[in-house]
């Protein structure tokens, strides 16, 4: 029975959420393996045993002392949102340590997670995304003025290299524009500045098993609050609708761009691919590498929704990309 290590925690504000994902993840692995939940922390690398005793990893070759046994990880699942999970940094260092793992690699974990790169490349292969603006440094003086002419107003302040919505702002006037991109650096390095979409507002799954790679049931998204931020993630302020209520041609047209994507992006395992609607064309938002798997998760509702036990879709998944 092969040992398989679900790393969560990180340096970024999503350890919390990070740690609720991989702990679903850890509850529903398939049988067929052993798994171990892995903590991440800047003081180290941690294993908790099912028995909630936790134990100091040796990160040279991912072993352990359990009792007298010592265990070894096989393989890895990733599950830390933010940096250095979803950035690709963790993955390059199981690469150098000859761990296998099931998640993107290095080179689509960082494209995935830097907003602006990642929808400049999108773009770049025809699909439709928001008009926008890049800034690089914190110290750089803006002029509000000049961005609204070009965005308009209302304009989303994103952290290019963020996750969870943290630091991410909807601006409707001009003069708060300066301390939303302020507050954006503060999570990020980069910052990008978006043209307001107006249209409806779903999102994809896309994961591969042996028959190639599978979409899951689209989910409508419907905020309570201004937009679909933290609060409305993780605590209950959105309607998430499943299968949104759009066309069945509609549907399926965002279905084949999410595994065209998926494909184009050389995603693994699960990814999640977020889109408006505005006047029957589909925009890309933004492109989740490791989507948030915890009980108030979109993913896990699609599964739900598509009668596929997480255990079936973690059996699946690991199947297809461990070959």
């Amino acid at each position: 029975m092969k040992n398989a290590g679900i790393i969560c925690g990180g340096f970024s504000s999503e350890f919390d959420i990070s740690v609720k994902s991989a702990t679903n993840v850890f509850n529903n692995f398939p049988t067929e393996y052993r798994p171990f939940l892995i903590f991440l922390k800047k003081e180290g690398w941690f294993v908790q045993t099912k028995d909630q005793e936790v134990e100091a990893l040796n990160v040279r070759d991912l072993t352990f002392k359990l009792g007298q046994e010592t265990i070894k990880i096989d393989f890895a699942v990733i599950y830390i949102h933010g940096d250095p999970g979803e950035n690709g940094k963790v993955q390059s260092y199981l690469e150098m340590i000859d761990i296998p793992y099931i998640n993107s690699g290095p080179l689509a974990s960082q494209l995935s997670f830097d907003k602006w790169y990642c929808n400049q490349f999108i773009k770049g292969f025809n699909y439709e995304v928001a008009d926008s603006i890049y800034l690089s440094d914190p110290l750089t003086d803006i002029d509000p003025e000049k961005i609204v002419q070009q965005l308009g107003l209302p304009i989303f302040v994103k952290p290019c290299d963020s996750g969870s919505s943290f630091g991410i702002e909807k601006v409707n006037r001009v003069e708060d524009l300066a301390l939303a991109v302020d507050n954006a650096f503060k999570e990020g390095n980069t910052v990008v500045l978006e043209a307001f979409l107006d249209g409806v507002e779903v999102t994809c799954a896309a994961y591969r098993n042996k028959e190639g790679v599978q979409t899951l049931p689209l989910t409508e998204i419907i905020s309570e609050n201004d937009f679909f931020d933290y609060e409305a993630k993780y605590k209950g302020l959105s309607q998430e609708i499943i299968p949104a209520r759009i066309s069945d041609e509609l549907t399926v047209k965002i279905q084949e761009m999410t595994a065209q994507i998926y494909c184009l992006m050389q995603l693994r395992s699960v990814a999640r691919i977020d889109f408006i609607i505005v006047n029957g064309v589909p925009n890309v938002i933004e492109v989740n590498s490791i989507p948030g798997f915890s009980n108030e998760s979109i993913v896990p509702k699609m599964l739900a929704s598509a009668d596929i036990s997480m255990k079936s879709f973690w059996k699946s998944i690991v199947e297809a990309e461990l070959n």
